[in-house]
């Protein structure tokens, strides 16, 4: 294909919807929310000057907890963790006030809260006995909780289990000083849990200089070393404590970065004015986004300045997102368990006219696929692939792999190194004589492909083929497209990423052309084409994409020349191959439902 695009001039729109720290979550939102690929963690830090029985407001902390409450289905909050502090001196009627408070939220939303130096004596361990903090937040207060997993014997530190974005976590609530005997406790549970990545919630382990840049505390260090460092498990930890708040991120015995956080705001207007802080794990996106506000100020009407001011936080320390690819943060004690492999059989669906899959016997990884190797149609039509190198290109042009898309049927994919310069490539040619290569599908069709784009994705691949019928679409007696010197139906990369799909109908003289979004690079992605006898819609990853050809679509103008994965024609030559790997292939004469795509379990 020319890098010309003439009046197929490329387009890009994008939109955000906006967020305000602490609001509503839009309907999109909401929608992920329920399918679990979303939910939050709340944290509530240092609220020792509201709950202080010489004189302060607890209203600020039980307003947050009744938000909490009220927000805990549309932001799907699954646990909220107080990290200590909860009192200035932790006596009976201070706990008192705390305990009528934390009763805003029983019995709706599992939590923690641990002791923090001003709830306990200060000098203590967590060996200290009995204290007006263990009477009120003792094992007692948590048993009834779904994620309550138990507690140590003297009561100071447990563990919760959470459910949530489809695997389990662990949750580690430790005392503000550990003990040797606390220390084994600890340890004992991550043992008993091998499985499941670990927040750690203390009181101390971190501390800020007054940027946003956190270190280890004396106490903090010892904690690293004796225990997060070494259990790979443990990929994020939350403390209170210090003030201003700040983050670092430290590299455990395993390889495997930690992100260590400090939240306190007990320095800030009206003791911090219930300040809560939002975890919200994507599970698509890999990432945990944070945010920090009051639900308390931001529920007064007629703010002042100052309240307007505190009431959500946009600093480095208190708004940001953490990148964490969890599968390979996890793969080390927790690897993905994968659908098994389908039968070519279980996916032939009615309509299947052709269907091809790469996985075989006695190959390895990065083994040279040879000219002449035949990939099967397996629905037996007799559309089988002959694979072929392009031009002078060299073995390594086409390798086999067992890397694959996680719902693929088979587990194999072909990797293609097709380049510019000079032009190389290998294709995948039905015979001369394959039934495919004249079949019009007037009626409708779907065509599915998995592929991957390498990373780093380098050199010029602009519009270079993933698949295609050969031939001319002036032969075709089409002459309105772009150039009667394109073939008459390709679905190709831009230099952009942007997936396009051109086809040029059946009646008419015309090219509908349909324009994806950047797809990601290192990554698998599904692609289906989707015809029903009168346009064409492209779903990516099962999403159908905004930029389909508005125009009326009805078959496919093939000329009998085969149908070809690996390239696009342009004046009857090959130019450079596809430049990534193709897996699973599937044409039905029909239009299918993203429910009966391949990726479907």
């Amino acid at each position: 294909m020319t890098e010309n695009l003439g009046r197929r001039t490329l387009l890009q729109a994008a939109f955000a919807a906006p967020v305000v720290a602490g609001l509503s979550t839009s309907e999109a939102a909401a929608d992920q929310n329920r399918t679990g690929t979303r939910f939050t963690i709340a944290v509530m830090p240092d609220t020792q000057y509201l709950l202080d029985e010489g004189g302060s407001d607890p209203e600020p902390v039980r307003e947050s907890l009744r938000a909490l409450v009220q927000r805990r289905r549309e932001a799907n909050i699954v646990f909220l963790a107080h990290l200590g502090d909860v009192t200035e001196h932790g006596t009976e009627r201070e706990m008192r006030t705390a305990d009528d408070v934390f009763r805003t939220i029983d019995g709706a939303l599992p939590y923690s809260v641990l002791a923090g130096n001003h709830d306990v004596p200060g000098r203590t361990d967590d060996q200290r006995g009995p204290t007006p903090y263990l009477s009120t937040f003792g094992p007692q207060r948590f048993r009834r909780m779904r994620t309550y997993g138990g507690s140590s014997p003297d009561g100071y530190n447990s563990f919760h289990t959470i459910s949530a974005g489809g695997r389990q976590w662990l949750l580690l609530a430790l005392d503000w000083r550990l003990s040797a005997a606390g220390f084994q406790w600890a340890q004992q549970v991550l043992d008993r849990h091998k499985n499941l990545p670990t927040i750690l919630t203390t009181h101390e382990l971190v501390t800020a200089d007054g940027g946003s840049q956190a270190v280890l505390s004396q106490y903090g260090q010892g904690l690293w070393d004796k225990l997060i460092r070494r259990n790979d498990q443990i990929f994020l930890t939350l403390n209170g404590h210090y003030w201003p708040s700040g983050r670092t991120t430290l590299t455990n015995d395993h390889g495997n970065p930690v992100h260590l956080h400090l939240t306190n705001y007990q320095d800030r207007y009206y003791g911090g004015a219930g300040m809560i802080r939002f975890y919200t794990f994507d599970m698509v996106r890999n990432v945990i986004d944070v945010e920090t506000f009051s639900p308390w100020l931001l529920g007064r009407r007629d703010r002042t300045p100052l309240e307007t001011e505190n009431s959500a936080l946009t600093g480095d320390a208190d708004r940001f997102s953490v990148e964490i690819d969890f599968r390979r943060r996890f793969a080390g004690f927790a690897p993905p368990v994968l659908p098994r492999p389908r039968p070519a059989s279980a996916v032939l669906v009615r309509g299947t006219v052709a269907y091809w899959r790469f996985d075989a016997e006695g190959l390895s990884d990065g083994k040279a696929v040879k000219p002449g190797s035949v990939a099967r149609d397996l629905t037996g039509n007799g559309n089988d692939l002959t694979v072929q190198y392009l031009h002078s290109s060299t073995p390594d042009v086409l390798t086999w792999s067992q890397d694959h898309h996680d719902n693929q049927p088979a587990h194999a994919s072909l990797t293609f190194a097709g380049g510019k310069q000079p032009d190389r490539g290998a294709i995948l040619r039905a015979g001369n004589t394959a039934p495919i290569n004249s079949m019009r599908f007037e009626s409708g069709y779907t065509i599915e492909t998995f592929i991957r784009l390498p990373a780093p994705f380098e050199g010029d691949h602009a519009f270079m083929g993933i698949l295609s019928w050969e031939g001319r679409s002036g032969d075709a007696g089409k002459s309105s497209g772009w150039s009667p010197e394109e073939p008459t139906c390709s679905l190709n990369v831009s230099g952009e990423r942007f997936l396009q799909f051109v086809v040029y109908p059946v009646p008419v003289d015309d090219d509908p052309t349909s324009w994806s979004h950047a797809i990601p690079i290192g990554r698998w992605t599904h692609v289906a084409v989707v015809n029903d006898g009168r346009r064409t819609v492209m779903y990516v990853d099962g999403a159908k994409i905004a930029r389909n050809a508005a125009a009326e679509s009805t078959g496919i103008s093939t000329l009998g020349k085969p149908f070809v994965i690996g390239a696009t024609q342009f004046a009857l030559r090959y130019g450079h191959g596809f430049y990534g790997s193709v897996g699973d292939t599937r044409i039905v004469a029909r239009a299918l439902r993203p429910g009966e795509f391949l990726t479907r379990q």
